[in-house]
């Protein structure tokens, strides 16, 4: 598993990539500042400057808590603070410190989050 940082308002986040090619595609893309939106109060979600790659992975997941995903019919990266449960289209890419969790769901939209490699 690779080391990320997940930057938000001076606070660095740790966090693991997973092993798969869409997680490795997002790595090669690092390091990003994105600009976070709370989706359902369940999630927070970004737009991505370009699509991953999905081949190789599972068509869907059920993301549990702090985990990392990328919801490729819209492009998002998304930060899970609830459980969404299973969709097409979720791909886990990672995990952050469930002791994060709430320090996420609190954030108002238009966060700027940087993300670097750890």
């Amino acid at each position: 598993m690779t080391t990320i940082r997940i930057i938000v308002d001076n606070r660095s986040i740790n966090a693991q990539l997973a092993d798969n090619p869409t997680a490795r595609d997002l790595d090669n893309q690092l390091p990003l500042t994105l600009t976070f939106r709370d989706f359902n109060q369940l999630e927070k979600i970004a737009d991505l400057p370009r699509s991953l790659t999905t081949e190789g992975v599972p068509e869907g997941e059920d993301p549990d808590i702090a985990d990392i995903g990328y919801y490729a019919p819209s492009n998002n990266l998304v930060l899970y603070y609830g459980d969404v449960g299973y969709w097409k289209g979720i791909v886990r890419i990672g995990r952050f410190n469930r002791d994060d969790v709430e320090f996420v769901k609190g954030q108002r939209d238009g966060f700027q989050v940087t993300l670097d490699r750890g």
